[in-house]
């Protein structure tokens, strides 16, 4: 990207100097969309806006490896408790509590990895 420029232009484009880090979201913008979303009565997605703010904090390897852990039997309850005790100690409490429900659900549906 040009050094004077505060987003990628088309000659960084085609120079090949952008890369996806200059097109990936602020957790200060999902918070901000978060607000407008219960502004305008839907909570449900605002409450997925901020945990996606939390989120931001991880590495790309971090998020696929949540990701893949949270698909039915990748994971032993262990393993989802230390991911969400991981999460936690991050500052990531709203993500930690989606994987710990993640959890309580695949118990209770016969989900859990063995």
């Amino acid at each position: 990207m040009t050094p004077q420029a505060s987003r990628p232009s088309l000659d960084d484009v085609r120079s090949g100097t952008v890369t996806m880090a200059d097109f990936r979201i602020s957790a200060a913008t999902l918070r901000r969309q978060a607000e407008v979303a219960r502004a305008h009565a839907n909570p449900q997605l605002a409450e997925n806006l901020e945990r996606g703010a939390e989120l931001t904090a991880l590495t790309d390897a971090e998020l696929l490896a949540i990701y893949e852990l949270l698909r039915p039997r990748r994971a032993t309850a262990a393993e989802l408790e230390a991911t969400a005790a991981d999460l936690e100690s991050r500052g990531a409490l709203r993500s930690a509590a989606l994987v710990r429900e993640a959890a309580e659900v695949y118990a209770r549906r016969g989900l859990l990895r063995a």
